[in-house]
Order: C-alpha cells, then structure tokens, then sequence
C-alpha cells in the first residue's frame, strides 16, 4: 500500500493519523506541493484531481480525498473503530470531520494562498490575517460542538474527527493563531498528541519534512 503525501499537507496528515490508529503499515511517496509537482503530467495519472493524499491500495486500486480515504480505511479494517456505532454518533463524527475538512481547510490551503499572493497582490500580512481571521471563525464553531465531559472529540476514544482536528490546529500554530478562545478544542489536542499514532504523523517527522 502506498500514500502519495506532502509532510505539511493537512489532507494527507488525517490520513498519516488513521493509517496508524488502524496499525495499517503503508509505503509514502512523496509529491512537493510547495514545488508544484501535484500538477505534472505523471501526477495526473495517478490522481486526476491533482490533489494529495492518494491511497493506492496493492492490486493498484487508487483512491483520493481524505475522508473518503478514512471512510474506506474504516470498512477494511473496523477496528480500532474510527465511527461509533450507532447512527447518531457517526452522524455527529461526520459532523466534526466535515466542519474542519469542509468549511475550515478549502479556503485556507495553499492554492488559495498562492492565488491570494499571485493573482490578488496580497502581501504576506495580508495573507496571514486572511488565514487567522477564518481559522478563527471555524474553531469557534467546533468549539461550541465539543463538550468538557469528552476526552476526545466524540467520548474517549479517537474517532475521524480528531483525525480532523489535530492537523488544523498544527495549522492554527503555524500562523501564530491566537487559540485560548478554544479550551476545549485545545484539552482534545493536547489528549491526541500523547498518542503515539498522532505523534508520529505529524510534519515535523515525516521524511519530507523541511
């Protein structure tokens, strides 16, 4: 099995994480967003959307878009369970995980930022305040969604939301985002990371990582 990746990709990162709760090993391939390799020719063939993470299973299967990925992780390997069972708790985890990958990430990943800087002329302060005024706008509303009784995101054990939520708030601290509005996103953050499948999925350990 093989994970098309970028170490600072958000994306592939909730990927890294639930690959290594599954205890699923996997082989990294590594696409340079920064560098623009997404957008050759031969990336296109293995994802036509030109976009990272791509799980390429062994008989050569393909598939991309991170929740899909988690989703289908899910399926094949049930176990540790990234969904509860019932209906209404995986509604809510689908929730969480749509809230950070779906309103929070698309309008703050790096083709945004570059179409900012390229085509609208900000300047990196711009930017940055781009950045931190919606990174703000979104944890607010995740957290009014957590609750204090919660180790995690979802009771006490790590579901596809907290595969979610780990990677944007390393984002949120890479922009210098001021994140003491948010304690209850930060005391799940903090219960992640003394995980060892967090731990080791995070950027700044990835064989990528600059």
């Amino acid at each position: 099995m093989k994970l098309y990746t970028y170490f600072r990709s958000s994306a592939a990162f909730r990927v890294r994480i639930a690959l290594n709760l599954k205890g699923v090993q996997y082989q990294p391939v590594f696409v340079h967003l920064a560098k623009g390799e997404h957008r050759k020719p031969e990336y296109a063939k293995v994802n036509p959307q030109a976009l990272v993470p791509t799980l390429e299973l062994d008989d050569g299967s393909r598939l991309n878009q991170s929740l899909a990925i988690i989703e289908f992780l899910e399926e094949m390997h049930p176990s540790p369970a990234l969904l509860p069972k019932d209906a209404l708790g995986r509604a809510r985890v689908r929730s969480l995980s749509n809230l950070v990958a779906s309103e929070i990430h698309p309008i703050n990943n790096l083709r945004v930022l570059q179409h900012l800087k390229r085509a609208l002329g900000q300047n990196q302060e711009q930017i940055d305040t781009w950045y931190r005024y919606w990174i703000a706008d979104g944890l607010a509303k995740l957290e009014a969604e957590l609750q204090s009784k919660n180790r995690f995101c979802h009771g006490d054990a790590p579901t596809m939301a907290d595969c979610c939520l780990v990677p944007q708030v390393f984002n949120a601290k890479r922009y210098h985002s001021d994140l003491a509005p948010y304690p209850n996103t930060m005391r799940v953050f903090d219960e992640c990371m003394k995980l060892e499948a967090f731990d080791r999925a995070q950027p700044a350990k990835q064989p990528d990582a600059e």
